[in-house]
Order: C-alpha cells, then structure tokens, then sequence
C-alpha cells in the first residue's frame, strides 16, 4: 500500500475518532442547554426592560474600531443608530486607514450627533479599542466589529444579560450574513453548535470563555477593575474575558442579541483567520497560564484545563496518532479498519453530529438554516483542517510572527433578508 493512501486512512481514522469524541462531549452539555432555555423562558426584562440590573436605561457607548473598513463602517452604524435603546453613542475609531474609512466615520458624525469620529495612527486594535473606552461617556461599553449589522432590539437585549450584579460582560450572538457560498452555509449550520448549543451550556456553568469580538458588553466599572484590552494579543477578546473572570464577574450569554457579520468566503480567509484566533488562544493561555484547573477560579478554572486539552494539546495529539496509523496501515493494511459504510460514518462521528447540528439550530431558533444539512460531510475536512491552524498558529507563536489585524478581506454580501433593505442613505 502507498504511503499517500496509508496517510489519507490515518487522517480520515483520526479526524473521524476526534468527531467522535468531541460529540460525545457536546452531548453531555445538552441538559445545561436546556435549563439555560428554562430560565431564558421565566426570565422578565426587568423596569426599564433591560433586564433587572437597571432600574433605567444605561447610557451606552458602542466602540466601534476600524481599519481600512470604508465599505462596511457605514452600513455597522446606521444599523446601531436604529436601535431602540434611548441612551446611546456610537464611538468610530479609524485605526490609521487610507481608503477613506475615517472620512466615511467623519460623514455620519456629521450626520448625527450620537456619532464620534476618532482617527489615530496605525497601531491595531487593541490600542484601537482603548482609544474608544477612553473617549466613551456611556455605563456600559459595547464592543464591537465594523462589518456588524444590528438589528433594532440587539442592545436593549443585550443588557438583559446582566441579570446580577455579579455580571461583568454580556457575549452577544454573532450570526453570518454571507450565505452564498458553499463554505459560508457550512459555517453558518456547524457555527449554531457553537453558539446555540455550547454558550448556553457555559453559561450555565459559569464557563463562558469568551465575549465576542462582534458583539460583547462590559460594564466601565468592570473594565475599570480589570484594566485596559491588551496591545500585545491578537485574541484581545478572549484575553479580556478571561480578565474578567480572573477579578471574579460572571460573563453571560444573550443569544436573542444578534449581529450579523461576514464569515470568510474562501478557504484562504478561513485559514487567516483561524490561525487568528488560535494565536489568540494560545497567547491568552499563556499569559493566564496560572488560571489552568485553578479551583481558586472556580467552575472556569475547571473548564480552562479541558479547553486547553481540547483546543491546544489535542491537535498535536492528533498528528501524533495519525502517524502511529500510518506506519499501521503500512505494516498491517487495512483490514481492521471498518469494512461497510455505516460503520466509517458511525467512526468519523456524523450521526452525533447530524444531531447535535439540528437540536443546536433549533435552539438558536434558526430552522431555515436546517436546509444546508447538506454541507455536514464536509465537517470531517474542516476538522482537519482546524488542526493544522492549530499547528501553524504554534510555528507563528514560537517564531514571534508579528502580530497584525490580518482582517478578512470584505465583499459586502449580505444574504439575509431585511437588512438590505433598512439600510439609510449613504450606506
């Protein structure tokens, strides 16, 4: 037998078998799922229908930090304009962009005055975010990307996340907008697991890892306590969550406060990006390295020691197996490997995940989305793929690669009904 032939065995084996296992752990999450919708169904909106923290509206600053973003800024901040929640101001800082970026922020400032149109030199975004913290007057500071479309309800439902006082930041729920591609309708079905399934679970658990990049709210005395978001990370939202469980705030799910956003539309953004945010992990896991099985941190502590199996050791793990099967297959062939269909996609895990798929959209109360079922073979490359982002992410990490925006590059794309439409002039 061939060595490619062995080595595409041993990759579909192990793929398959990490499938497996990682379903067989989602689905111990699903009862914590189920008792987040519970809760979510006796939950009241509180006096000023914020949620029961406020007795009135907050004063909200929603910092938007953008960089070479003229396409889309426009479209993210009239759709934030429309909100509904009467006390708000929207921050754009233009991160040192030459197309025209800041001057599409200093139109709609002009536009209306709950606009601020701040232009620094380049720096990321990180320093981008605390140049906008810094100059916002609002209570609670919402955090935000510049392709981001909102819809009228997502702010006030977003501070019905903060159910306590306890509560130091929200994570909204982040949605694709461009489904015109066979990779985006994949990533927008196995994307619900993630966000339909897994964050009502941590929530739950008190194990919310991180508050979206896309749409995430933190109270100023909280980022007060914790400090400013890193300069020195490229996964400065994961960082910045972590911060906040580190001082002891819970960190909530709000899955009714959507954005929706660009997904990467080729396998070449895909990879950019994830290899992103696996830097991100990595450095954030570094840097909280002491917080790791930590009981001192509670359930998160706990849950950090699994993340980091998962997300970090595993992946080498897997390239490890997959060469002791190559050297198997080679020595021993293949006749101990499944022998009828049924079995290689009970192995490669995609019954469980055809089920974890669809209680999963269906708690995030996105049915049509069912109708890309057909993408769900695709999940098993997708995996592998994701774990050789983990590995390059590791070479980056152990070359000290700059960090950089390393943004997706924008279409404008937006394939979900009713957005289009809304929005104003100029967009």
């Amino acid at each position: 037998m061939s060595v490619l032939v062995a080595l595409l065995t041993s990759l579909v084996v192990v793929v398959g078998a990490s499938l497996l296992v990682v379903g067989l752990i989602r689905l111990a999450f699903v009862p914590a799922a189920v008792v987040f919708e519970v809760r979510q169904r006796r939950a009241t909106p509180g006096p000023a229908g914020c949620g029961p923290l406020f007795t009135e509206p907050p004063s909200v600053s929603v910092v938007v930090p953008a960089y070479e973003e003229a396409l889309l800024i426009g479209n993210c901040v009239e759709s934030i304009l429309r909100s509904d929640h009467p006390r708000l101001e929207v921050v754009c800082v233009d991160d040192g962009s030459s197309d025209g970026t800041y001057a599409r922020m200093r139109e709609l400032a002009a536009a209306d005055p709950r606009v601020h149109a701040i232009h620094q030199e380049n720096a990321g975004k990180g320093a981008a975010l605390n140049t906008g913290i810094a100059a916002a007057r609002g209570d609670v500071l919402v955090l935000v990307d510049a392709d981001g479309l909102f819809r009228p309800d997502t702010l006030t439902r977003l501070l019905r996340g903060f159910r306590s006082e306890r509560v130091g930041a929200v994570c909204g729920n982040d949605r694709p907008v461009n489904l015109d591609r066979v990779l985006t309708r994949l990533l927008s079905l196995i994307s619900h697991v993630g966000t339909g399934l897994m964050r009502r679970a941590l929530d739950v658990l008190g194990c919310m890892p991180v508050v979206s990049g896309n749409v995430g709210a933190f109270r100023r005395d909280v980022l007060e306590v914790v400090g400013p978001v890193r300069t020195d990370t490229l996964g400065e939202d994961l960082e910045l969550t972590w911060r906040v469980h580190r001082a002891g705030y819970g960190v909530t799910f709000a899955p009714d406060a959507l954005v929706f956003a660009e997904s990467p539309s080729s396998v070449r953004g895909l990879w950019r990006q994830r290899v992103r945010w696996a830097r991100g992990l990595l450095q954030a896991t570094a840097l909280h390295r002491t917080m790791i099985g930590n009981p001192r941190y509670g359930p998160f502590g706990v849950y950090l020691l699994y993340n980091t199996l998962a997300q970090v050791v595993a992946p080498f793990l897997q390239v490890l197996g997959a060469v002791v099967l190559v050297v198997l297959v080679l020595v021993q062939g293949t006749s101990w490997l499944p022998s009828s269909l049924w079995q290689w996609l009970l192995l490669v895990g995609l019954p469980l995940s055809f089920v974890l798929l669809v209680v999963a959209v269906l708690m995030d109360r996105s049915p049509r989305d069912l109708r890309y079922l057909w993408t769900v073979g695709l999940w098993p490359a997708y995996s592998a793929l994701m774990t050789f982002v983990v590995l390059d992410a590791a070479r980056l990490e152990i070359g000290r690669a700059e960090n950089k925006w390393n943004k997706l590059e924008r279409s404008g794309t937006v394939s979900v009904s009713g957005l289009v439409e809304e929005q104003g002039p100029g967009s």
